[in-house]
């Protein structure tokens, strides 16, 4: 089960995964919203709702931050 860094499972946070804008800013993102995330080459992610953020992982990182996620939701 990922665990975030605050020690809560993604169900436990909302099911949301946790990620780090270009900023150092951390925050909370809905997986199931997003729609592409690409290197250009920054890591930039786009939304269904037309909004994008920059973060600092990269998109194997978030990639495997979906899959964690997507792996707790089915283990229930």
């Amino acid at each position: 089960m990922f665990c975030s860094p605050d020690g809560l499972s993604v169900r436990e946070s909302g099911q949301m995964i946790e990620v780090t804008k270009i900023n150092g800013v951390k925050v909370l993102i809905n997986p199931d919203l997003m729609e592409l995330v690409e290197e250009t080459p920054d890591t930039v992610i786009s939304f269904t709702t037309g909004r994008k953020i920059i973060v600092k992982e990269s998109r194997q990182e978030v990639k495997n931050l979906v899959k964690s996620y997507r792996k707790d939701i089915f283990a229930d």
